[in-house]
């Protein structure tokens, strides 16, 4: 194909026999290449994870190279909190590769899964979501999510319930929406086409949040327990009575939130429960860092305790999973 500008206003030929949408597609990439170059040097622009200068407009200011760096999780995790495992289990059967927390008191949910570790890229990532109101960026994170959910195509039901976790009121109208309900939305809509036989239906109503909660941020795993107990309700219990349940959020810390609203849905009638978050913090890290808060002295915030802090900022009000 060959595209011909003449000298006459508004001539432009294509050689070559296209159909006119081709033609169109043709035009519009002549087009497209000198407009980036003229826009990345009129309203230059950063992007938002790296500071690089962004070679062209886009919705999502991220570049290829941050996106690049966000991997899917390698190693071998619990089979029901999707923890990573310190030492490897010398079980061969899957089931059986559990976490100490899960052997101790095992979750109210079959299994959670996750698409990678809350940390790097993908950790400044759905903080450019949630904080920067980057909000296509919604779209691809929700892919990853849809990978993390193709984990479970093998023993989930046919038919599954997503419901995303709800924010309060108060912090959905502060955050004017609810980074959960996003992810949930694109991830449905990728796995429709990677897997056309199972039925998703999104159900952003079904459970909601009875209060406000304190930031999950600094406090140890039973006050975070504490903090969610009874923090939510099933809206209508018809909906959920004998449903398998797909619940989805962006992170999980400690799984307190996860138990609690998986709880909450057992209660109402769920036949069962899995869990699906785009990232999932290593525990062993929340563990250790929380062990030296303990013996720190009131008032005073050990600088082990910082990087775990920071996980969580720049907002004081992100409820952890």
């Amino acid at each position: 194909m060959r595209c011909v500008f003449s000298r006459n206003y508004g001539s432009l030929t294509i050689d070559g026999s296209l159909s006119e949408t081709s033609r169109w597609r043709a035009v519009a990439r002549v087009l497209r290449s000198p407009l980036d170059a003229i826009s990345s040097v009129l309203l230059p622009a950063s992007c938002t994870l790296c500071g690089s200068p962004l070679p062209q407009l886009s919705s999502v200011p991220i570049c290829k190279a941050c996106w690049s760096e966000i991997s899917a999780h390698r190693g071998e995790v619990c089979h029901l909190c999707g923890d990573s495992l310190d030492h490897p289990s010398t079980q061969n059967i899957p089931s059986l590769c559990l976490c100490r927390a899960c052997s101790l008191a095992p979750p109210p949910f079959v299994r959670a899964v996750s698409f990678g570790t809350y940390d790097g890229p993908l950790r400044a990532a759905i903080h450019a979501l949630k904080y920067d109101r980057v909000h296509p960026a919604a779209q691809r994170l929700g892919a990853m999510l849809a990978s993390a959910i193709a984990q479970l195509a093998l023993e989930a039901p046919a038919e599954l319930l997503v419901v995303p976790v709800p924010l309060h009121r108060s912090k959905r109208r502060q955050r004017g929406f609810n980074q959960a309900r996003a992810l949930a939305r694109y991830a449905i809509l990728e796995l429709h086409k990677t897997h056309p036989a199972w039925r998703l239906k999104l159900a952003p109503a079904a459970l909601m949040r009875l209060r406000s909660t304190e930031s999950q941020a600094g406090l140890t795993p039973h006050q975070r327990r504490v903090n969610v107990r009874g923090a939510f309700n099933v809206s209508n219990r018809s909906a959920v009575k004998d449903r398998h349940i797909l619940l989805v959020d962006d992170i999980l810390t400690t799984g307190a939130t996860a138990r609690a609203a998986a709880q909450s849905l057992i209660r109402a009638g769920a036949a069962s429960v899995y869990v699906a978050t785009l990232a999932r913090a290593r525990r062993i890290h929340f563990n250790q860092a929380q062990s030296f808060a303990d013996r720190a002295q009131p008032g005073i915030e050990p600088a082990a305790v910082q990087p775990l802090a920071s996980m969580h900022s720049p907002s004081s009000t992100h409820q952890p999973f």
